[in-house]
Order: C-alpha cells, then structure tokens, then sequence
C-alpha cells in the first residue's frame, strides 16, 4: 500500500488539467523520450512509488487525455474533470482535495504536476520513506520533495491540511503561500531527479520530447 508506518493510507493526487499556454498544447498530453506519455507515466510513478491509488484532475482535452489514461494507465488510477480548470492550478487543486476528503480513506494525499517528466518513483519513495522516519505521517503530515534544497513537487500533504490548504489557493499558486506559513519537511531528492517543469516548446525539447503529432502524445501512448 504505502511506505508510512501502518495505518496511513497514501494516495496520490496528480494535477493534470492546464491548457499549457506556453507549451502550445496541454502538457497532459505530451510524450516522453521513451515513447511513454507525461501522464501514464507520471501516474505509474505516484503507484510504483507507495501511493494505494491515484486521482488524475482533468481540464483541457480531457477528453482525449482520459482516452489515453485509460488505454495506458495501470489499475488504481482513476480521471476526474475539474469544470473551472481554466482558473487555474489552485482550482484544480481544491478539486482534487474535495473529491479525496468525500471519496477515500486516505490520511495524506501526495500531490504531483503533470510536467516533471524526470520524477520518478524514487522520489515518490524517498518522499513516503524520508516523511514517515522524520515523524511527519498521518493526517497531520505536511513535506515536500527538495532539489538542492529548494522545495518542489512532490508535495505530501496529510487530511488535516486539505481544507485549509485549499482555502488558500489561488490561481496558478496552488498551495505555495500554504507550505511557505507552515512548518514543512523538506526531504532532499536532488540527487534522483531535477525536479524542473516543462513550460516551453524549448524546455520540452530539451527533455527529450518530440515535435510534430507525436510530440503531443500522438502514437506515443500504448494502448
């Protein structure tokens, strides 16, 4: 189930729903080097890492991106649509915590972003491990993945903190003013990953992404 100590439950919350304005495209819907795409894979990594399930939060062509989920994603991973993503990541975040607290048993949701292609199950492992021994597990948890000592994503956030957490989310935000007036665990993963977004056409090329139909996860996404 999870890398916690017994009794906490960890699913993941995976934010999927940007229309990728400077991307050109939804990132959701982007390919990976391996021909995989951004979203079977980083679904598959929140499971092979701990999390019991996932939750997948839709917006632009969510159509089209819960057409490859379904036809890719492993079982355990399950698409909803947020209907004002266009507000923004803080939306869909606040969608997501919503539909967790009256949906799942869950103690601590790990959150993820669609775009860090280079995230992989070991961070999610390290994030589990690392959270549960510094004694920030259960509903009371709150830490995030660090890379050279800057935090970023993933982001494990216990049941105790969604509510609050999502009061305050705005915009593309999400729940950074939250993590910066609380008391966060940083748990350092720079060693596995780099843990950088993918804005850009430029940035997607440079992580090994392809130009062109396939590029915007075409024929890339098995199934």
């Amino acid at each position: 189930m999870t890398t916690l100590e017994p009794g906490p439950v960890a699913h993941g919350l995976l934010l999927a729903a940007g229309a990728g304005t400077r991307m050109g495209r939804p990132k959701a819907l982007l390919t990976r080097p391996d021909g995989t795409g951004y979203l079977e894979a980083a679904a598959r990594a929140l499971l092979e890492g701990g999390c019991a399930e996932v939750l997948v939060v839709l917006g632009a062509a969510a159509g089209e991106a819960r057409r490859r989920l379904e036809a890719a994603a492993p079982t355990g991973v399950r698409a909803i649509e947020c209907p004002r993503w266009a507000q923004g990541q803080g939306e869909s975040l606040r969608c997501g915590l919503r539909h967790l607290r009256e949906r799942s048993n869950a103690s601590v949701a790990v959150i993820q972003l669609v775009d860090l292609p280079d995230v992989d199950a070991r961070v999610i492992r390290r994030l589990l491990g690392a959270a549960g021994s510094a004694g920030s597990t259960g509903a009371g948890a709150l830490a995030r993945a660090a890379y050279d000592g800057i935090g970023g994503h993933p982001v494990l956030l216990g049941r105790d903190h969604w509510a609050p957490a999502a009061a305050t989310a705005t915009g593309d935000r999400g729940a950074r003013a939250y993590l910066r007036e609380h008391a966060t665990v940083l748990i350092e993963a720079g060693d596995l990953a780099a843990g950088r977004d993918v804005d850009t056409p430029e940035e997607y090329r440079a992580a090994g992404g392809l130009d062109g139909p396939e590029g915007s996860g075409g024929s890339g996404v098995p199934g």
